[in-house]
């Protein structure tokens, strides 16, 4: 048995008034497959070109390694330069992935090779995030903690995605005062007989190729695991759902602190009982 997600609906291209009627006011993610092939990224942006205009930039970079206490709120595990860490993925699989790293702030030239699309929404201009990952490293499953519309542009590769909605929570085992799930969950292959509230849940994949865009709503869970070294771009857009944005002002304000101070104040213990959490409440809610 495995987890039941039905396939994202692809388009070829979209208009503003049609994107806004059929997924952001229903809140269901697409996949628009020809929307980027007039930006002069479509064409320049690969590992390669990456490293001949960022090379020599410092970059923070994220692995699969379990939570610790030691470890500050989305604090990177190592640094390397550009051109060594795209030498690496080109080289062999590592799971060093980059993660939120604001490059067209360090590389201003970057921001001639796009425009930012006009879906009807606001988007913040001054944080376009990118993403980089080798082949079957993975990111944890997630949701961005200000509860975001995602345009998650994806260049040079394959990248697997999963997605779930905030209704889906009681059954993904999250970890209390965290953004993740369990992170031991394998959901490319999950053990259901380990895991079985996942079957309850219903969610949403897609395979994303060079120049696709993906459109994650807001809040959505999401786990992204790249089937070749490549990397993505995310432009977001604040969340209009009044329950959704007083989230993301708690966990801004809020919970981010609490978590970081509680670490410090009991440590590992606090790591242990949040991942314990995740199994007795989820499992509690199944019973129900």
């Amino acid at each position: 048995m495995t987890l039941n997600l039905q396939d994202i609906p692809r388009v070829k291209h979209i208009t503003k008034q049609a994107f806004l009627k059929h997924y952001f006011k229903p809140q269901k993610p697409v996949v628009i497959e020809g929307f980027i092939k007039d930006w002069p990224a479509y064409t320049k942006w690969n590992l390669d070109y990456m490293k001949s205009v960022g090379g020599n930039l410092t970059v923070p970079l994220y692995d699969d390694r379990p939570v610790s206490h030691e470890d500050g709120f989305n604090q990177p595990h190592a640094r390397m330069k550009l051109a060594e860490y795209i030498d690496l993925l080109k080289r062999e699989p590592t799971k060093f992935r980059i993660f939120l790293w604001n490059a067209l702030k360090e590389i201003p030239q970057l921001q001639n090779d796009f425009t930012f699309p006009d879906f009807g929404l606001s988007l913040m201009k001054g944080i376009p995030m990118l993403f980089f990952g080798g082949k079957n490293s993975h990111t944890f499953m997630h949701y961005d903690i200000d509860l975001a519309n995602i345009f998650h542009f994806h260049f040079d590769g394959q990248k697997q995605c999963i997605l779930f909605d905030q209704k889906q929570n009681d059954f993904l085992y999250k970890i209390p005062h965290s953004l993740i799930t369990r992170e031991d969950i394998n959901f490319n292959n999950p053990d259901l007989k380990k895991w079985p509230a996942l079957k309850k849940a219903k969610g949403w994949k897609c395979q994303l190729n060079h120049g696709e865009v993906l459109y994650i709503p807001e809040g959505y869970w999401h786990y992204m695991r790249y089937k070749t070294p490549g990397f993505s771009m995310s432009l977001r857009a604040v969340a209009r759902n009044p329950k959704n944005f007083s989230k993301a002002i708690y966990n801004l304000v809020i919970m981010r602190y609490l978590d970081n101070f509680m670490r410090r104040l009991k440590g590992q213990k606090w790591i242990d009982w949040k991942n314990q959490q995740a199994i007795t409440r989820t499992h509690k809610k199944l019973s129900k």
